[in-house]
């Protein structure tokens, strides 16, 4: 969700990859401001303790129109971007997912963000070099020719795949220090929502036609192999589920977040679980036993707060497979609960988890996730939420934020020696 509350989108077309180098890093301009909310990553590419900051951050850098983002990127002036950059500047993570990112095709986008903010210091923080990024399209925006919301009109964001003024808004981008293992990606934005057994899709509302073209993900699904050392891979599951509100009685939105929520978790469960899975390139089934993964991205849910279906980010919580101990947090978070006030005092979870800015309803709430598998040992982790005394919470403040309406979360986890 944003602090307008605008609904997620969606998009099809074939996965793409792309591998690409870094560009040299400039150096930066202004005296470093000493941070006291963003500790330092925990290792760097090739240490031997293999110590690995895992993030994921809805930055907000959706835009209006097709090519505004690229028109923005291309100099290194536009602001927001450099708030944006700073911010992962100050966190360092090894590897990133960028949610609403608006998707170009060629990977130009990601690579202006990169080469003209990532790799330059902002306001004294030291550039990050990240010679590897993997995009692809989303489903957001993607014409479906059907009347969607049932408003009697077909076409606008509302009736594509996924809720978007245009393909590839509100996409996303994986950034990392490692390589990706590009032939080991798979995507699943094809994926129909009815080929999900015991799916949640509300056929009530929808016709047998466009049950028949639905498609599960809003943007899309991929698993994103890292390599990590010289033998050690860690598949990165990242997603965006569309937020379960902006519908009506039939809830058609928080049923299908719930889905998309589901997906990962039958992803990473038994062969069993996952038997109805199928890729873009017809790959089927889901992750090999045993494999590591790392889950990331902008859920939508929160585990007790919020319009969330039937707990949906339980499922992964809750999970068998999944390492939900230490969970990040932040005192800005709790900071903000109290002095906003009005719906935040009546939650339920504590505010210390809380990821997101937003307005009421539903207020501040958890919908961030970085959530790595029991196989890696968390370290440490967090959630760059600066209290308002520090000089750096500057860089999140308050609507209109100047950066975004949710929160960088990273979690650093330990990779086994071995395997």
């Amino acid at each position: 969700m944003t602090a307008h509350r605008m609904q997620r989108l969606a998009v099809v077309g074939l996965a793409t990859a792309t591998l690409t180098s870094g560009a040299a890093l400039l150096p930066a301009t202004a005296a470093p401001t000493t941070p006291t909310t963003a500790p330092a990553a925990a290792s760097q590419p090739g240490r031997p303790d293999m110590d690995v900051r895992f993030s994921t951050f809805n930055a907000s850098l959706n835009r209006g129109a097709e090519g505004q983002l690229l028109a923005d990127l291309s100099t290194p002036d536009n602001v927001q971007a450099q708030v944006i950059a700073e911010i992962i500047q100050r966190n360092d993570p090894d590897v990133l997912l960028v949610n609403e990112f608006d998707y170009v095709e060629g990977g130009q986008a990601a690579e202006l963000f990169r080469d003209n903010y990532l790799a330059v210091g902002q306001n004294g923080a030291a550039p990050v070099d990240y010679p590897y990024y993997y995009v692809a399209p989303s489903n957001t925006g993607v014409p479906s020719g059907h009347d969607l919301n049932n408003d009697g009109v077909v076409g606008g964001g509302d009736d594509a795949f996924g809720f978007g003024l245009f393909p590839g808004q509100y996409g996303m981008v994986v950034y990392s220090k490692y390589p990706i293992d590009t032939d080991g990606v798979r995507t699943f934005q094809n994926f129909r929502w009815q080929d999900m057994p015991g799916n949640l899709m509300p056929t009530g509302f929808y016709s047998p036609e466009e049950q028949e073209i639905l498609r599960l993900s809003s943007k899309s699904h991929w698993d994103v192999p890292i390599r990590v050392g010289k033998h050690k891979t860690v598949h990165f599951l990242v997603s965006h589920p569309t937020p379960p509100t902006f519908d009506g009685p039939e809830d058609r939105n928080g049923r299908r977040n719930h889905d998309e929520i589901r997906f990962w978790a039958d992803y990473v469960g038994s062969p069993q679980d996952s038997s109805y899975i199928y890729d873009d390139n017809d790959g089927s089934g889901g992750l090999r036993p045993g494999a590591r993964f790392v889950i990331a991205g902008d859920q939508n849910a929160d585990p007790l707060d919020g319009d969330s279906y039937d707990g949906a980010i339980n499922q992964l919580l809750e999970h068998p497979r999944v390492n939900a101990t230490n969970p990040p947090a932040s005192q800005g978070a709790v900071e903000a609960s109290e002095l906003q006030g009005g719906i935040n005092l009546e939650h339920v979870g504590d505010p210390q988890f809380d990821t997101a800015d937003f307005a009421e309803p539903p207020g501040n709430i958890r919908v961030d996730y970085v959530l790595p598998s029991k196989s890696l040992r968390i370290q440490d982790s967090g959630v760059f939420w600066p209290v308002s005394s520090d000089p750096l919470s500057a860089l999140t403040g308050t609507y209109p934020f100047p950066s975004s309406d949710h929160r960088l979360v990273w979690v650093d986890v330990h990779l086994p020696h071995q395997g």
